[in-house]
């Protein structure tokens, strides 16, 4: 019989080959980050929850004119109540006020709009304001619109004819002289110089959508805004589902009312019926539309990504296979409706679309990202033969496109070749010629940038472990500082006040010798000859990554008071996390995701057993949130005798329960992956847990639905496990909404560890 403490414990059955692609992956772990800082001041949950002293806060929306006269941002008003749009030149940071908070004011309100997103037009003499917003799915996409003439100085609503935050995704014609948006998921145009409204759909209902999409579409393909302006203006592309025959799921609100309320929406759960995709080309003066012959069921395959292919006569349409394993990318004919496949992206397990596809001589070539070197590269696609050139090349991963300048030929990207747990800019040749230039000077830690049309300045963001974000502007390609933005300089203050233990990225090996990455936060007062409960933070699914040199805002500053409390806090990026280590690392969860997902997790633990003596074996611990949750629920009930305690917060405890886009990409499709399903849920094992488990769910969860949680506790009753569960009403994924909720979480969840892995050294 195996005891409670085995040392080094038996492997998950299921061995992950593939990986010497990337088995030298990264580089050496970043030094040390961070010294103990011991005589500092302690952390208070109150301090931290209830107060703004050690909060980071961003920049308000900015917006580079296309015509590269400067950048726009929103500033409170010197004359009172309200906030103004200012220019800044990019050079001489010249300061600009374009539109006063009066000017922002409408005729007959006392204060101004609440300005929640602007746009220019791209002749920057009319700016579209977003307000009002409310969420339709999971994200604020409901509001009203306003324009603003700067000609004129004038502000004028958009459909007055609808109801209040009821317009999505309203934008300018090429020429700015009207608007499209989606109301009630109609499309619709608005003439600018007289207000004339002209309804171009007529058939929007609750299960027709047109120009934006369903709840599953929207979460797992970021797909939101569902219409295309033609470059010249005469026509709109669009995407239309029609959802039914798609199940519909019901949510229950106790509180609100005298009596419960419903809410119900079409969710397609693992295997379940998606919703039919097409995309059109409208007339934007009558509506009258041409439907693309993209082949293939439309319940059987997704269109992830449509745009004008660099002219106003055809689209280019990605579509892909239900499974994901094959994308398929189409130009089509805007006035027949003819498609030509013109590249494809095939493999055993999953492809990506590509976002960042961009037109270049004259529409004769395009750019694309593809894995098919074994990391994610760019490459030139010609566009009649589909033949590929690649731009960037190495044993790395670009992570982001953010720019191409044609005229001066070049690609900027997000890259870190050396390591995974850095992010900086870089730019290449678009010639293909290899010629490849790193922009970021050597700082350690997260950078991302905010260009302006031609590449010579950028709004650039910085953050560490133990730096928070400054945002300052700069110019390219020298990075040369021009004004510093902001810098959170009292928060930072605060911070730096505070007692802490000593933090350091590591690496350790998992069984088939693959090295990971991972952060360990000693306990203030440190001893190394005496022994601390440790505590792991994971995420461990393909969209996160734990262990990054950028600042972690307030799970960092929870994870600090714990140190403060005595506790070693730690985290481990197993193999599939979002980490640049190419196509292998990321593919290698394949089918296997929360078995090979923890079985590294269980590998770290007991090489840091074996490295650090510090670390105590009896007080080992383990939390998460969402996919976290649902790896802390595997660590605890495959491995019960390595981990002591576990939370799990809105956790997927049936995988089968989970949405068909996010799932199937991972784990295959129903029924042939049944077995797989059933292997790599948590709800299959709860029968080993051991240990102490803390569940948390929100009520009101419309993405992990609180049902999962409900299963799982069923569960684990009908084998007699004693555990602590906790339903926060109404809530939604993020457990956040209501005053007081994010301090009583935690407060919980300290008061737990507190319990059941007592803090401090032995």
């Amino acid at each position: 019989m195996w005891s409670r403490k085995m040392r080094h414990g038996m492997a998950a059955a299921i061995l992950v080959t593939g990986l010497s692609a990337c088995s030298s992956l990264p580089g050496e772990a970043p030094a040390v980050t961070q010294q103990a800082a011991v005589d500092g001041e302690r952390l208070s949950l109150e301090a931290l929850y209830n107060t703004d002293t050690y909060q980071a806060r961003g920049v308000p929306p900015t917006r580079w004119l296309a015509d590269g006269s400067g950048y726009t941002t929103l500033e409170n008003s010197a004359e009172g109540e309200g906030r103004e749009l200012v220019r800044y030149h990019p050079g001489t940071q010249e300061r600009t006020v374009l539109i006063s908070a009066t000017e922002l004011t409408p005729t007959g309100r006392d204060t101004p709009l609440h300005v929640a997103d602007y746009h220019w037009s791209d002749a920057g003499d009319k700016l579209l304001i977003f307000t009002n917003t409310k969420r339709s799915w999971r994200t604020h996409t409901l509001g009203d619109y306003w324009v603003f003439d700067l000609q004129a100085r004038s502000l004028t609503q958009l459909g007055t004819f609808a109801d209040a935050s009821t317009l999505q995704f309203a934008k300018f014609d090429p020429a700015a002289e009207r608007v499209a948006y989606v109301m009630q998921n109609n499309i619709y145009v608005e003439r600018l110089r007289d207000g004339r409204i002209t309804q171009l759909t007529h058939d929007g209902s609750d299960t027709i959508v047109n120009g934006t999409f369903d709840w599953v579409n929207e979460e797992e393909f970021f797909l939101r805004d569902g219409f295309r302006w033609s470059p010249d203006g005469k026509e709109i592309a669009y995407w239309q589902l029609d959802t039914s025959g798609t199940p519909v799921f019901t949510m229950i609100n106790n509180t609100d009312e005298l009596y419960p309320t419903l809410k119900t929406f079409p969710y397609p759960k693992v295997g379940e019926i998606n919703a039919s995709m097409r995309i059109g080309v409208m007339s934007a003066d009558t509506g009258e539309t041409t439907w693309m012959k993209v082949p293939g069921d439309p319940r059987q395959h997704y269109l992830v990504r449509m745009q004008w292919a660099g002219n106003s006569e055809q689209l280019f349409i990605q579509q892909l296979t239900r499974s994901q394993a094959v994308n398929r990318a189409f130009l089509a004919d805007a006035d027949s409706g003819a498609v030509t496949e013109v590249v494809r992206e095939t493999t055993d397990s999953w492809a990506e679309y590509v976002d960042d596809v961009t037109f270049l001589d004259g529409g004769d070539s395009f750019t694309w990202l593809s894995e098919r070197s074994g990391y994610r590269h760019i490459y030139r696609v010609d566009r009649d033969t589909g033949r590929l050139t690649a731009i960037t090349r190495g044993n790395w991963d670009v992570v982001e496109v953010l720019q191409i300048n044609e005229q001066q030929g070049w690609v900027y990207f997000i890259a870190s070749p050396e390591t995974p747990l850095e992010r900086y800019l870089f730019r290449a040749a678009l010639d293909g010629s290899s010629k490849l230039e790193r922009l970021t000077p050597a700082q350690a830690g997260t950078h991302s940038y905010q260009l302006s049309a031609n590449a010579d300045y950028a709004v650039h963001t910085y953050s560490s472990v133990t730096q928070m974000p400054q945002v300052d502007m700069i110019s390219l390609p020298q990075h040369q500082r021009i004004r510093l933005i902001k810098d959170n300089g009292e928060a930072q203050s605060a911070l730096n006040e505070l007692a802490r233990g000593s933090f350091e990225f590591f690496q350790v090996r998992a069984q088939d010798g693959l090295q990971l990455d991972g952060f360990i936060m000693k306990p203030v007062n440190f001893d190394p000859n005496k022994n601390y409960p440790i505590l792991f933070y994971v995420y461990g699914e393909p969209w996160g990554q734990t262990v990054s040199n950028s600042w972690g805002g307030e799970r960092f500053l929870w994870h600090t008071y714990l140190t403060q409390q005595g506790y070693i806090v730690a985290s481990i990026d197993n193999r599939g996390t979002k980490s640049p280590r190419g196509f292998d690392w990321r593919r290698s969860i394949y089918k296997n995701l929360g078995v090979v997902t923890v079985r590294d997790q269980h590998d770290a633990l007991q090489a840091m057993l074996d490295r650090w003596s510090f670390i105590d074996e009896d007080r080992v611990g383990i939390w998460g949130h969402s996919g976290g949750g649902s790896q802390t629920l595997n660590a605890l009930f495959r491995y019960p005798n390595a981990y002591d305690v576990g939370i799990a917060l809105a956790p997927v405890p049936d995988l089968t329960l989970y949405d068909t886009i996010y799932q199937e990409r991972y784990s295959g499709l129903l029924p042939e992956a049944a077995e797989r399903y059933r292997e790599t849920s948590a709800i299959t094992h709860a029968e080993n847990l051991q240990g102490d488990l803390l569940l948390v769910h929100g009520t009101g969860d419309d993405n992990v639905h609180f049902q999962g949680s409900e299963r799982l506790v069923n569960e684990l009753i009908k084998h007699g496990k004693q555990f602590e569960f906790f339903a926060y009403p109404n809530r939604t994924h993020g457990i956040r909404e209501g005053e007081g909720t994010t301090l009583h979480l935690r407060t919980m969840m300290t008061d737990f560890l507190s319990e059941h892995l007592p803090a401090g050294a032995r």
